[in-house]
């Protein structure tokens, strides 16, 4: 992963939020506040206009990534501004200065990242949170690196492994965040947080061409 990668991901992260924006939105008018759909395009399109639009230049892909979570934790409300800002602080902060990174090196950005998640949060797969998308998106993309995978062969299978997971909350009874409130009216109902992480990861797969 070079700088323009880094860009064009954040880029694509923003479109994929407003275009399924309305979708976010009625997921969590189910079994959260409802807002999770306005909160994730209007972050995102800060992050897009921080980036791309004449904002405040970023010139590493680290940079890049802590400007992303800085501005996700500034302008996002409840709960989804500091673990999806906290978690691009964290990838940022792990990777080196370096024009490039290559694949194994950002397998351990990432699970920078979600241990970063998983501190705040205090989550686990199974919980019914955006872990069930992320930690399986981590696990594939580090076995595909560490099976000597080029990125953007890690990145689908990072992709296909988050949509699964994403899928996989809808049998679940929450346990953490507000659906948790819900108890055994939560089941049946895909959780928010890991459909807008699956959009992430598979933004980054598109961004590399490997759809």
């Amino acid at each position: 992963m070079d700088a323009s990668l880094a860009r064009g991901w954040m880029q694509n992260i923003a479109s994929a939020m407003s275009r399924n924006q309305e979708y976010l939105t009625t997921l969590d008018a189910a079994i959260g506040d409802g807002d999770h759909g306005a909160n994730m395009a209007r972050g995102f399109g800060a992050v897009r206009a921080r980036l791309h639009d004449g904002g405040q230049p970023a010139a590493s892909v680290g940079e890049i990534f802590v400007a992303t979570g800085s501005t996700l934790v500034s302008v996002v409300g409840g709960a989804s501004g500091p673990l999806f800002g906290s978690a691009f602080q964290a990838l940022g902060k792990a990777i080196d200065r370096d024009a490039e990174i290559d694949t194994p090196q950002f397998a351990v950005a990432l699970g920078a990242a979600l241990q970063k998640l998983q501190q705040l949060g205090a989550a686990v797969p199974g919980d019914k949170t955006m872990i069930d998308a992320y930690a399986p998106a981590f696990r594939a993309f580090h076995d595909a690196a560490h099976s000597g995978a080029d990125f953007g062969t890690a990145a689908h299978a990072a992709a296909e492994a988050a949509e699964a997971g994403m899928r996989a909350t809808i049998p679940m009874q929450a346990r953490k965040g507000r659906a948790s409130y819900l108890g055994l009216r939560s089941i049946g109902h895909q959780d928010p947080g890991a459909t807008s992480t699956a959009y992430v990861f598979r933004a980054l797969a598109e961004e590399t061409g490997a759809v």
